[in-house]
């Protein structure tokens, strides 16, 4: 309509210039940024005040430019990359192996009403259960070995994974689910086609929660159990308190944080884009 009309007035077309989207943009990804920026200087400006006051020696607690530097001294060894390495590997076999058996434990609680009531009621108070209680458990059946952490890891997500894509395969409104039948879906075929896909929102939550309570038993796990000698961040960590190394302590919990953060992030934007998908998101958004 726009263009009939300018072509008929013999106007030209009024285009969005470039550099006006792209201070859009830019603003956008602004707007989202700040505020974690913000926090992060907050922390840092606290961390500082406290150095400060006296409160505890330089040695006991180093300020935060000294565990900057001596994180930067770490970024330069391959010992640290290999590190990082190791218990990157173990986070992502535990979690593959939580995420599959929790989807199979949550589909079968869903579609069978005897283990609905016999195996979900437990699945709360799975969830609620420290992850170091496994840790006993889990060396006499496996001694200190990888199968020890993984399992751990597995016992610490799977429960919060399952719960999460439960509560999406509940909350499918029965309407979509008499039109899949309606359509010839039936069985296995109507999960994959109607109920997962309307259960993703919450199962994809589920998948964040899970992560974060994997990172937990993981980083419990490397303090606790050291497997073939193989270096890693938890042991990194514990080996910076043997030697009562504040800065190293520090410089490692950063990238515990920033390592955490960074993978929970990609799930936040997973989510926000599957809930822009469902029409779950203001316009706004």
């Amino acid at each position: 309509m726009a263009a009939e009309l300018a072509s008929q007035l013999q106007l030209p077309e009024v285009l969005p210039s470039r550099p006006h989207t792209v201070r859009r943009s830019v603003a956008h990804v602004w707007s989202g940024l700040w505020p974690k920026v913000g926090a992060v200087v907050l922390t840092v400006v606290i961390w500082q005040l406290v150095v400060w006051s006296g409160w505890k020696t330089q040695t006991a607690l180093p300020g935060p430019w000294l565990v900057v530097e001596r994180l930067a001294g770490d970024l330069r060894h391959l010992d640290f990359y290999a590190g990082v390495g190791v218990t990157l590997r173990r986070a992502a076999l535990g979690y593959a192996i939580a995420a599959g058996a929790a989807i199979v434990v949550a589909i079968l609680i869903a579609r069978i009403e005897l283990a609905r009531r016999s195996v979900g009621s437990l699945l709360v108070g799975l969830q609620s259960m420290p992850s170091i209680a496994w840790f006993p458990l889990a060396i006499l059946l496996l001694q200190r070995s990888e199968g020890a952490i993984t399992l751990v890891v597995v016992m610490g997500a799977a429960p919060a994974i399952a719960a999460g894509l439960l509560s999406g395969i509940d909350h499918v409104h029965p309407l979509l689910i008499r039109v899949g039948r309606a359509m010839g879906a039936d069985g296995l075929s109507l999960y994959r086609h109607v109920i997962l896909p309307a259960a993703l929102p919450a199962f994809v939550g589920g998948l964040k929660q899970g992560w974060a309570f994997a990172w937990r038993s993981l980083m419990s796990a490397e303090l606790l159990v050291v497997a073939a000698n193989q270096t890693s961040i938890g042991q990194q960590l514990q080996s910076a308190r043997n030697l009562s190394d504040t800065q190293q302590l520090l410089a490692i919990m950063i990238v515990i944080f920033v390592v955490g953060v960074g993978v929970d992030s990609l799930f936040g934007t997973l989510d926000k884009a599957i809930r822009r998908r469902w029409g779950l998101l203001g316009a706004e958004s």
